[in-house]
């Protein structure tokens, strides 16, 4: 049955978010959005942060008022007043700098992607779990207001079957980004292309099949793909991810008594529509593009964990992420992608 509103989003008890002691590696632009999120949205409090470079990472303590700079990330994990600590250093470090905070009794927030790919996600679980410590993939759009909407749609059967979803995520890119660099682990797949493998799992589970097509870009590294999945119930995800253009960033979640239509860029916040198949009946989600500052939910999301003694995220599991990374995994094999850590 068409629902006759949309369900409201459930955010954490303010109440029970502890005020945890932030470090932040690596200061670059998404560490800069993490940092305002932080400041201006969430009760958190923000210790030190460390770079290779001493002079970055005291730019960014001065911009931030952050207390502590630190030149290196040994220098600021081995500081006694830190409880979490948030990884925003590019692709092929996240997996040894998150295990690094995971051996020194830290909780760690790593950025998308928790890893290069699943084997490293699955060592990190593992040290997790070791250590009884929290750690979680920093997917932001699992923690928006838009997505948890959209989850207790598909809960409650509010589309019908479902049988398609359609996704793209395109954008132009310099040459000189480091997105083109294969020493950093460059191309679509755990920038772009995480976002769609992601959604799509979180729509119809991991994909039982999966055919792939890649094209190279300068540089040695994939520069478009193309993917088809097939979930359980002969659900299809049909996924399209380049570096070589804008598109439109839209999704669609096709069910039999129901369709989702989710403007671009269909991770971030903005709007969509629910419509019924007889186009009769439509409910609109509109909302501001505030973009990065709802980095606050997946922050505030932590905390709540953190302050309830959950060592893995009941929103965005590390069996999820792993999910992702095993998916993206077989993607890369079959377009022909390996990335130099692991040869």
């Amino acid at each position: 049955m068409f629902p006759s509103c949309l369900p409201a989003p459930r955010l954490p008890d303010a109440a029970r978010i502890p005020a945890l002691r932030w470090g932040i590696v690596g200061p670059g632009w998404i560490a800069d959005h993490f940092a305002s999120a932080l400041r201006q949205h969430t009760g958190q409090q923000l210790v030190a942060v460390s770079s290779r470079s001493q002079q970055k990472a005291q730019t960014f303590a001065d911009k931030w008022s952050v207390p502590h700079a630190c030149g290196g990330i040994d220098e600021l994990l081995a500081r006694d007043d830190i409880d979490a600590v948030y990884i925003a250093t590019p692709h092929n470090h996240h997996f040894p700098d998150g295990l690094r905070v995971l051996q020194a009794g830290k909780h760690v927030l790593i950025e998308k992607p928790l890893a290069l790919n699943a084997h490293q996600g699955a060592a990190l679980q593992q040290a997790a779990q070791r250590a009884q410590r929290l750690c979680m993939e920093a997917m932001w759009c699992d923690f928006a207001p838009k997505y948890d909407v959209i989850r207790q749609l598909l809960a409650d059967g509010a589309l019908g079957e479902i049988h398609s979803l359609i996704a793209d995520h395109g954008e132009f890119f310099t040459p000189d980004h480091r997105i083109f660099n294969a020493d950093l682990a460059g191309g679509p797949m755990l920038d772009l292309g995480s976002y769609l493998v992601a959604f799509s799992i979180l729509v119809g589970g991991a994909p039982e099949r999966i055919i792939a097509q890649g094209e190279p870009a300068p540089g040695g590294v994939n520069g478009q793909t193309s993917m088809l999945f097939r979930h359980a119930r002969g659900m299809q995800s049909v996924l399209h991810t380049t570096l070589f253009s804008n598109t439109p960033g839209a999704a669609v979640i096709a069910g039999r008594d129901a369709t989702l239509f989710i403007d671009g860029q269909f991770y971030a916040p903005g709007n969509f529509r629910l419509v019924s198949s007889d186009k009769r009946q439509t409910l609109r989600w509109d909302e501001p593009t505030s973009r990065y500052q709802q980095l606050c939910h997946e922050i505030n999301h932590f905390a709540w964990c953190v302050g309830q003694s959950q060592f893995d995220s009941p929103i965005r599991s590390l069996e999820t992420s792993l999910m992702t990374l095993r998916a993206m995994d077989e993607v890369r094999r079959q377009i022909g992608v390996q990335f130099n850590e692991e040869r």
